[in-house]
C-alpha cells in the first residue's frame, strides 16, 4: 500500500502546481495514478476509485489523442475540479488507512522490546 500513497502524493503534488486545473489533473493521473488497479485498492476505497477511472476513461479517443486527455478536454473547469477533489479524498484515505495498519503493529514481543529492523545498528 506504501507505493499507492506514495503514487498518490505525487499526483497531489501536481494538482496543487502551476497551470489550468485540466492540464493538473491530465498530468497528475497519468503520470501516476493510471498504473493502479482498482483490485489493489483497499476495499474502502474502491469505488471511489472506480468513480474517478471512469471520469477519466468517460470519452472515446480520436485523432490520436488518449482518453484521458480526450475525457478531461470535454469536463467542464468544476467537473476538472471535483475530479481533483477525488484524488485528495482519496489520498486521505489511503494514507489514514496506511496509518492505521502501522499503528497497529506490534513493538514488542511477549515482554521483550523488539526494535525494528531498520533502525539496527549494522557492524
Amino acid at each position: 500500500m506504501t507505493n499507492h500513497v506514495d503514487r498518490f502524493h505525487a499526483a497531489l503534488t501536481v494538482l496543487a502546481g502551476h497551470g489550468h486545473i485540466k492540464q493538473r489533473l491530465i498530468h497528475a493521473y497519468e503520470d501516476n495514478l493510471v498504473g493502479i488497479n482498482e483490485d489493489e485498492m483497499p476495499v474502502a476505497m474502491k469505488q471511489s476509485f472506480t468513480e474517478l477511472r471512469s471520469h477519466m476513461h468517460s470519452v472515446v479517443a480520436l485523432n490520436g489523442e488518449g482518453p484521458i486527455c480526450a475525457s478531461v478536454r470535454k469536463m467542464s473547469c468544476d467537473e476538472a475540479s471535483e475530479c481533483a477533489a477525488l484524488v485528495v479524498i482519496l489520498f486521505r484515505e489511503i494514507s489514514r488507512l496506511q496509518d492505521d495498519t502501522q499503528a497497529s503493529l506490534p513493538l514488542t514481543h511477549g515482554d521483550e522490546a523488539r526494535v525494528p529492523p531498520f533502525l539496527v545498528k549494522s557492524g
